[in-house]
């Protein structure tokens, strides 16, 4: 069964949809890419590849607007703006998506799994970072984690705030804490369209702050299309779930 819900956000000046598949189970919420909306991962059948894990009752899934993502590939406004809308939209998640999730699952406070693939992907690491005492992992499928040259190479306080690269070298006190007691998986591809190397970049960076973390190369075989996506997610939800 899916649902969607739909309201307007203050902290992003527009509107932002939460979709869910599932009963019961632990909760995950997949990411789309850069310019995916709620309902992307059903129609490019991610939901299929976790059937099993939602029929058992093991997962439940949600999914929002990638808002920041789709100005980013569209171009909306100014990049000052755009990186402004990044900030405010992982805010949005913590204070408006998370708390729709946890009304959902019946006030319970159980930490959510962060997923999601390319654009995704630095989302989800991104929310597990600066927001460890909710979400209690990330799958990074495919990931990009630099996202600087996505706004015209510039770093302003907004895209600090926002990427876990910039900003986690220099955490400390209790968020750091918490996030140490979390576990990030970095798995990629090394087929077409494919680069590992961000998925390392990002492992050292959070090595280097004591956050455990895992990368997994999938080899030459696998692409950056929703087909490595299909294989990837439900394997890690069954590991983490």
């Amino acid at each position: 069964m899916k649902l969607t819900d739909r309201w307007y956000s203050e902290r992003m000046q527009q509107s932002i949809a939460l979709a869910r598949w599932g009963h019961l189970g632990a909760p995950v919420l997949v990411f789309p890419t850069a310019g995916g909306d709620a309902e992307e991962i059903e129609r490019n059948q991610l939901v299929a590849a976790c059937s099993g894990l939602l029929d058992s009752g093991r997962v439940k899934l949600y999914s929002c607007d990638s808002v920041a993502g789709r100005a980013m590939m569209t171009a909306e406004g100014t990049a000052a703006h755009r990186r402004w809308l990044c900030n405010q939209f992982h805010e949005c998640i913590a204070n408006e998506v998370v708390p729709a999730i946890r009304a959902d699952m019946g006030g319970s406070q159980t930490p959510i799994i962060a997923a999601g693939a390319s654009i995704g992907a630095f989302n989800a690491l991104a929310v597990l970072c600066r927001y460890p005492h909710v979400f209690g992992a990330a799958i990074g499928m495919s990931g990009t984690y630099g996202i600087e040259k996505f706004f015209e190479g510039e770093l302003d306080d907004q895209l600090y705030l926002a990427s876990p690269l910039h900003f986690l070298p220099g955490l400390e006190g209790p968020q750091l804490d918490k996030l140490r007691g979390r576990f990030a998986i970095l798995a990629s591809g090394e087929g077409a369209w494919e680069n590992i190397g961000e998925s390392w970049l990002a492992a050292e960076v959070l090595g280097g702050q004591g956050v455990p973390n895992r990368v997994d190369s999938w080899g030459h075989e696998w692409e950056h299309d929703w087909g490595t996506w299909r294989a990837m997610l439900p394997r890690y939800l069954d590991e983490l779930c």
